[in-house]
């Protein structure tokens, strides 16, 4: 793999953890997760 190739993975995983990490500081979007978690049982 090209060295310029691991620095868009990084930067890509990066990016996604911060995005999911902003959706845990919306109590809304907890309570719809967990709803919808607690439907699957």
């Amino acid at each position: 793999m090209k060295p310029g190739h691991k620095v868009i993975l990084y930067a890509g995983a990066v990016c996604a953890l911060l995005a999911v990490f902003a959706l845990y500081t919306r109590p809304d979007f907890l309570v719809t997760l967990a709803n919808q978690v607690w439907a699957c049982f």
